[in-house]
């Protein structure tokens, strides 16, 4: 696995939880693909959720909210092919699906970058 695609399956909306419900289609969706699913407690975008994180090592991390099941799912798998298939994390604009476009709460840094 290149990436890790982190779920946050504690995302709820009007009080009914969907983040697991995605974290679940996710995992069966993404069979075979070459990233992980993961799911995470909280990615404290509570405002905007469902919320995924992109992540890997000496990549740029991105963070995506406003997501959801019924609707983006494609595009979900989409953005994390593209993401693990990229050197750095960084993936151009225009291949981002639209979702991934307006949606990113965060980009952050690698942790240790090249020299």
């Amino acid at each position: 696995m290149t990436a890790t695609l982190l779920v946050c399956v504690t995302c709820k909306s009007e009080g009914v939880v969907l983040g697991a419900g995605l974290y679940e289609a996710l995992t069966e969706r993404a069979r075979g693909e070459d990233f992980a699913v993961t799911p995470v407690e909280c990615l404290s975008v509570c405002r905007r959720p469902c919320t995924v994180a992109l992540a890997a090592p000496g990549k740029w991390t991105y963070v995506v909210g406003d997501l959801s099941r019924a609707t983006n799912l494609e595009d979900i798998v989409t953005a994390a092919r593209n993401y693990s298939a990229s050197a750095d994390g960084i993936v151009p604009w225009r291949e981002r699906p639209l979702p991934f476009r307006r949606g990113v709460v965060s980009r952050t840094p690698p942790l240790h970058p090249e020299p």
